[in-house]
């Protein structure tokens, strides 16, 4: 009987899953995987813990309800703790697998995976979880350009995004192939106490995410004024607050493209529609980035190798992280991350602009506390934003820097959202 491991990572789903549909069109037995390399718990830059309680509860949340949706249609997530490589290699010698088959991912250390698994066993990597796969570019990623007006223009120029695949219901797994309990980096992360000012629960899932993206784009009719709300701090459906699910896999961006594309024909295109495909193409954006330049997204110098610049200040950064800078607008926004492990897209880049250009700090300090406490964390969009507002990324200017002040008197004139975030 031909069998096959199929390696869940960035893609916690059934729905729209390529490499799911590749490794049943193989045929034979499918062996469902997770793996938890421990370099997920471990410290990362300057010694701050990669993944924090908010991210441990989601994934964990994600992960407990793929396995029940494999159990329903006849199989079972079977959960590991280890370096990749070796535990599908155990897996394949134990269950006499002959191939592995995984969604491809762009990120650095993720390609350093499959490097590292093809080096050992068959490796079959389907499409990566970007709107436009990249075989569709218009440009080979060699020549992907530095700036994003011209990524975009280039890519409508030749509009390709692929159908949508169904979400499989059968899936033949040998009997002996059972669930496992998480891996003490999931399971023993304490959840994270809930604060009532929270902007919205985000709970982990494909139900959850399709939840979410029905009411965004259904009958709430939030998505028809998107463009004109999407900086706001304080509400749900100021914007569409997708991004947990997409970092997990949990949702395609694809999805999201097919949902809009309904709601516009249902109800018209206007600005606000075009300008979610718009933010989808952003996140493309940089994870095609990351693709291009690999180990460069992590470097102090960035992808423009600019002279590095900001210092380590302890006392600072520690300010900074704990929201006690004494600029209200800031320390609010950082309240909130460090309370719920969400911030607004307006908050990010000015607490970022802050960190860079008001204390003087290296970049990369706020990253990695980005990826400690973000639930939507994602490697390519976090630090390719942060490069982007350090003057080191995609942006040709050196360094975009946000006046808070002038930033709090348009996005919360009467002081609603720091009146929220006080201690």
């Amino acid at each position: 009987m031909n069998r096959s491991l199929l390696w869940f990572r960035h893609d916690l789903r059934l729905e729209d899953h390529p490499a799911l549909q590749a490794a049943l069109a193989a045929g034979g037995e499918v062996l469902p995987v997770y793996i938890i390399d421990p370099q997920q718990g471990a410290a990362g830059s300057y010694g701050i813990p990669r993944m924090g309680p908010f991210r441990a509860q989601f994934m964990r949340q994600c992960i407990t309800l793929l396995d029940q949706q494999l159990r329903a249609i006849g199989s079972g997530l079977q959960v590991h703790e280890g370096r990749p490589a070796e535990v599908l290699t155990a897996l394949s010698v134990e269950h006499q697998a002959t191939a592995v088959f995984a969604q491809a991912h762009l990120a650095w250390e993720e390609q350093q995976q499959e490097q590292a698994v093809s080096a050992v066993l068959p490796l079959h990597l389907g499409a990566p979880g970007t709107l436009l796969h990249p075989v569709d570019l218009p440009f080979e990623l060699e020549r992907l350009p530095r700036v994003f007006t011209a990524f975009r223009h280039k890519v409508e120029a030749h509009w390709a995004v692929r159908p949508t695949l169904p979400a499989p219901t059968e899936l033949h797994t040998p009997i002996a192939w059972t669930s496992r309990p998480l891996p003490p980096l999931f399971a023993d992360h304490a959840a994270p106490q809930k604060d009532a000012r929270e902007v919205m629960p985000m709970n982990g899932g494909a139900d959850a995410a399709m939840e979410r993206l029905t009411h965004f784009t259904g009958a709430s009719r939030a998505l028809g004024h998107y463009k004109e709300t999407r900086n706001g701090m304080l509400t749900a459906d100021e914007s569409s607050k997708l991004s947990p699910w997409l970092a997990a896999g949990a949702l395609s961006p694809r999805t999201v493209y097919e949902a809009v594309r309904s709601y516009e024909a249902q109800h018209g295109a206007n600005e606000s529609t075009y300008w979610l495909i718009f933010e989808l193409l952003w996140r493309d954006f940089f994870h095609f980035t990351a693709a291009r330049y690999s180990a460069d997204l992590f470097k102090r110098g960035g992808i423009a190798r600019a002279t590095p610049r900001g210092v380590y200040d302890q006392r600072r950064f520690e300010a900074w992280c704990e929201g006690r800078t004494g600029q209200s607008f800031i320390d609010a926004n950082m309240r909130e991350l460090s309370a719920t492990g969400w911030m607004s897209n307006r908050g990010r880049q000015n607490v970022a602009s802050y960190l860079v250009h008001d204390l003087g700090l290296d970049w990369r300090l706020g990253a990695a506390w980005f990826e400690h406490l973000l639930v939507d964390y994602d490697p390519c969009s976090n630090w390719g934003n942060w490069q982007y507002l350090a003057g080191v990324g995609n942006d040709p200017r050196e360094g975009r820097r946000f006046n808070p002040d002038l930033q709090a008197e348009r996005y919360d004139p009467q002081g609603s959202y720091v009146d929220r975030w006080k201690r």
